[in-house]
């Protein structure tokens, strides 16, 4: 069992204004510390992502059906793909009651 909850698939990344799909790998977590729930995961090589952001670090909004979050992508690593970061609320399902908890681990 693993204390960090994910998605991967297709997502829908806004930057600048231009909607890109593209595929993500994204995991999370809360961090109890500092109270927050951290989400970070690599956008999938994409051509018209890299034409956008240019290689830089860019604030985006991630959708991924009916959940939203903003994130900020970094700078890409050697193969093209983005990496996607972002605190509170994700843009993917996390259980948020013990029932969702047991109910994903069965």
């Amino acid at each position: 069992m693993s204390d960090e909850d994910g998605y991967t698939g297709a997502a829908t990344l806004v930057v600048d204004g231009t909607e890109i799909t593209a595929d993500v790998d994204l995991r999370g977590y809360f961090q109890p510390i500092d109270g927050y729930y951290h989400w970070y995961g690599r956008v999938a090589a994409d051509p018209k992502l890299a034409e956008t952001v240019g290689g830089r670090k860019k604030a985006c909004e991630v959708r991924i059906g009916e959940h939203t979050a903003e994130g900020e992508l970094s700078d890409p690593d050697p193969w093209g793909r983005y990496r996607l970061t972002g605190t509170s609320t994700p843009p993917f399902a996390v259980p948020k009651t013990l029932a969702e908890v047991e109910e994903a681990t069965a």
